[in-house]
């Protein structure tokens, strides 16, 4: 697998989806990860924050596409509005429990996803959302 996966800070959905071909500029701030699939992370985080089930948040649409297709090209995703406040109010054990979940999901399917990565993601991800919400502004995905 071979994916580039950029978080990042916006606006709104319309300046997100300026990224879409390209990525989020540097104007943009953001975070720069790879090789997993981040439309199913931010669901399986969000059950692992909020409880609920992968099936019911994806028949609810999540994650919403705000660019782009879903299946050959680059996409451009909003993280929900729930995920985002369960990440900003988590603290720093409640996420360390969330990455050490997340990993022990991926490995039922085959993935191998360090400690250390899968702690950096939730917790870059966590604080990049805190600081998104301080601006008023949503925090989005680019995948290529």
């Amino acid at each position: 697998m071979s994916i580039i996966v950029k978080f990042f800070v916006a606006p709104d959905d319309r300046s997100a989806s300026l990224a879409l071909q390209s990525g989020p500029g540097r104007a943009s701030e953001s975070l720069s990860f790879g090789n997993f699939d981040p439309e199913e992370a931010v669901v399986e985080w969000e059950c692992l924050l909020t409880g609920g089930s992968f099936e019911e948040l994806v028949e609810a649409g999540e994650p919403r596409i705000v660019a782009g297709q879903d299946n050959d090209g680059c996409v451009v995703f909003a993280l929900s509005p729930r995920l985002s406040t369960a990440l900003a109010d988590a603290t720093h054990a409640r996420l360390s429990d969330v990455a050490a979940s997340w990993i022990r999901l991926r490995a039922e399917d085959g993935e191998v996803i360090g400690t250390e990565i899968a702690d950096a993601i939730v917790g870059d991800l966590a604080a990049l959302v805190s600081t998104a919400r301080r601006q008023g502004q949503s925090v989005y995905c680019w995948v290529a």
